[in-house]
């Protein structure tokens, strides 16, 4: 990490790329367990495909690309996971079709509900190794990982109830609120088509707005456990938000760095995905798009989570923030970036 001075968001940002171009493994290991989650979901698909196709003329219509009306009957009997089964999943449809479901609040599949519950608890668990690895900017093998990880995950466990409160507010209040409420109160007597959809846009960006700021709380409140040694969740989150405050500039530049980033991936993707899956080469390159593109995501939060730790450690981590360092392992980053920071010397 550069110097105590160099605390800018772009100087963050670039630090956090170095960090994570430097843990090949991390990311090896995030799109592995990914991979692991999503197969038993692909090979229960897999059957209600091949229960209902059978050797049938319209199952080598299907494989060679073709089959539209065919999907349209499977859509019409099909329940739970095979619901989501549409011409939009391979290709950057599905991407669009994620982000409406987000900010539609669309309700999840209850399948995928329970996939998406065991992530976010792997997740809890993976992430307090994660970013230890990154703060420390430096290898710290399987041992080491895994007692971050273990350390941290009773912590970020906590932190995930307040936070799982928080968006359950935000869904079922906050959301009902702005398009239920506001904003047939603010079109009822407007008959221009355009001026209705600006302030539904204008809608989504509040919204948007206020989920950002709750999503990079929660952030600095896990980086705040892990760099300081935090044991109280709602303690790491009070802190985390007068952190935001203090330094909302930087925070937001940041934020908004790593969300240009996201975006110029999606745009990469819309230009150069296939779209609906074919048959033969054209299978075969929809399939490597779209692990290509999974790969990136995972990336890119890689690079997010290392991007935020190098911002709060160069404005905060020192001795008067950091945690006591301990004669075992692990030290807290905040405590062994001090041991191995270099001397100052006076004039």
């Amino acid at each position: 990490m550069g110097s105590s001075s160099d605390v800018g968001a772009a100087a963050a940002f670039r630090d956090g790329v170095r960090r994570v171009n430097g843990a090949p493994v991390l990311l090896a290991g995030v799109c592995l367990v990914t991979l692991l989650l999503a197969a038993p979901l692909a090979l229960a698909l897999d059957g209600m495909l091949e229960a209902h196709l059978g050797r049938s003329l319209v199952a080598q219509q299907v494989a060679a690309g073709g089959g539209y009306q065919w999907w349209q009957e499977f859509r019409a009997q099909a329940q739970g996971l095979g619901l989501t089964f549409t011409p939009t999943t391979a290709g950057f449809g599905g991407v669009l079709d994620n982000i409406e479901a987000l900010l539609d609040n669309v309700e999840m599949a209850t399948t995928l509900a329970g996939v998406t519950a065991a992530w976010l608890l792997i997740w809890s668990f993976l992430s307090g190794g994660i970013i230890d690895r990154l703060a420390r900017n430096r290898p710290t093998r399987s041992q080491g990982f895994f007692s971050a990880a273990g350390v941290h995950f009773w912590r970020f466990l906590r932190l995930g109830v307040i936070a799982f409160a928080s968006y359950l507010f935000l869904f079922n209040w906050l959301h009902e609120w702005i398009f239920l409420d506001l904003y047939p109160g603010l079109t009822r007597d407007i008959t221009v088509e355009r001026t209705a959809l600006l302030i539904r846009v204008a809608c989504y960006l509040l919204f948007g707005a206020v989920l950002m700021f709750v999503n990079v709380v929660i952030d600095y409140a896990r980086i705040r456990i892990v760099v300081e040694d935090r044991r109280s969740a709602l303690g790491a989150l009070t802190a985390a938000a007068r952190f935001v405050r203090r330094h909302f500039g930087r925070v937001a530049s940041l934020y908004g760095l790593n969300g240009i980033a996201f975006l110029v991936l999606l745009a990469l993707h819309a230009l150069i995905s296939p779209g609906a899956m074919g048959s033969g080469s054209m299978m075969w390159l929809t399939l490597l798009f779209g692990q290509a593109y999974i790969v990136a995501r995972h990336y890119l939060k890689l690079v997010f989570y290392a991007s935020e730790a190098s911002l709060f450690q160069s404005l905060l981590a020192h001795a008067d923030y950091a945690a006591s360092p301990r004669v075992e392992w692990p030290d807290s980053p905040a405590a062994e970036s001090i041991a191995n920071a270099d001397p100052v010397v006076a004039p």
